[in-house]
């Protein structure tokens, strides 16, 4: 498969203040949308259609991306419509969040996850993994994350600054290993995420075999009786969203390379 990189110097957005795009470090935006970006058929299959079915979880327990769709589903990551779904995600998340009357006793916060939410595995996933089209790999997989180097979303990013200036703590909530806190902490310190209220990352010894959905809602129950209000939830997959003790409104943002249970 072919794919045109164009590759851009890290350049600083700067624009007034009171906007809702500034000083984001542009590192994601790596490739022009091309003919499944832009919606055109694909022979037997309708990529566009599948990524809706997917977005909506209409489409559920799948374990690749078709392979008609692989190129499509780069395209659109690395492309235009990726970003600007990203923003009207976080953007109404901002709102929703301005709207709050908070309690002032630093209780209210935010869970943000990681993978594909607050850091982009793009670099992993373009390099070689054919965007989601091959089978999970969890070795090659954890091999990347041990190397620190996953770039931030841009749009997750200016959302965390944004509800970080409402006084909203911040929880990441990820299915990382507990042995991967120390990248990851210094993962999300390096590309501009440098404060937060917690991180939690997953015990194997206490959730083996069990779903993301039942992690995720344990540790959000847990988060709750020790007098947490979960005022919003920010995911990429589904499980970052569904089962209990979810919050008081969630918001999924785009991703049609993998999915979670």
């Amino acid at each position: 498969m072919a794919l045109l990189l164009l590759w851009f110097p890290a350049n600083i957005l700067t624009i007034s203040e009171g906007t809702w795009e500034a000083g984001i470090i542009k590192q994601i935006h790596l490739l022009r949308p091309r003919s499944g970006a832009r919606g055109d058929s694909i022979p037997g299959l309708s990529c566009l259609s599948w990524r809706l079915a997917v977005e909506t979880n209409n489409i559920i327990g799948w374990k690749t991306v078709p392979e008609e769709c692989e190129e499509y589903v780069g395209h659109y990551m690395l492309g235009k419509q990726y970003r600007k779904d990203s923003r009207a995600v976080a953007k109404e998340a901002f709102l929703y969040a301005q709207s709050l009357k908070l309690a002032g006793d630093g209780k209210d916060i935010w869970i943000f996850y990681i993978d594909e939410t607050t850091l982009s595995n793009f670099p992993y996933y373009y390099a070689q993994h054919g965007f989601g089209a091959e089978p999970y790999n969890a070795t090659l997989f954890d091999e990347w994350v041990m190397e620190g180097a996953a770039p931030a979303l841009p749009e997750s990013l200016l959302l965390y600054n944004k509800l970080l200036s409402l006084g909203i703590k911040v929880v990441f909530l990820t299915g990382r290993q507990e042995s991967q806190r120390n990248t990851t902490a210094s993962n999300l310190k390096n590309v501009g995420y440098h404060t937060w209220d917690k991180l939690i990352l997953k015990e194997p010894s206490k959730y083996s075999g069990k779903t993301a959905v039942f992690y995720k809602s344990n540790e959000r129950k847990m988060l709750e009786k020790k007098g947490y209000r979960i005022i919003g939830n920010i995911g990429d997959q589904w499980s970052d969203l569904l089962g209990t003790n979810t919050g008081n409104r969630t918001f999924k943002l785009p991703d049609p390379m993998y999915y979670i249970s």
